[in-house]
């Protein structure tokens, strides 16, 4: 119960940090905060996959509302001259932006899906929100692979 607050708490922060950054208007910025609730989300709900966090059905739908949240916002961080400075971005997201747009359009499909079935109140039961967050975990790991550099 203790990981599963703790894992909450920073999702939270990771959203007000983005929300902070977004209003400051740095594209880097603002990719780095994103991505910090994304990766925030994704452990609450790799922890809860993995059974080291209880899974209930709040936490599961904050798992998917955060990716889906990201998957339809952020990509309008990307304009040009945003590809230098501190960043993790692959250059193949300027060279193959459509490949980029094609990228985050499957990752929008797959969370909303994903919120669809989890409807009001979260995904009932852990299989549920496996059946539900897998493929969104999916597009995580293959946008990775192709759109970013790792350091």
């Amino acid at each position: 119960m203790r990981k599963q607050l703790l894992a909450m708490a920073l999702a939270g922060a990771a959203g007000l940090a983005a929300t902070s950054v977004i209003a400051a208007g740095d594209p880097i910025e603002t990719r780095k905060a994103v991505m910090q609730s994304v990766g925030a989300a994704a452990g609450l709900g790799g922890g809860m996959m993995k059974g080291e966090i209880a899974y209930t059905p709040a936490a599961g739908k904050a798992v998917i509302a955060t990716m889906n949240g990201a998957a339809h916002s952020f990509g309008a961080f990307f304009p040009d001259g945003s590809d230098a400075g501190d960043t993790t971005a692959a250059p193949a997201i300027w060279s193959d932006a459509a490949g980029f747009k094609a990228a985050l359009a499957k990752f929008a499909e797959a969370t909303g899906a994903g919120m669809a079935a989890s409807g009001k109140a979260g995904p009932a039961d852990l299989d549920a929100f496996k059946a539900a967050a897998g493929p969104i975990m999916g597009n995580c790991k293959s946008c990775h692979e192709a759109f970013r550099v790792k350091k």
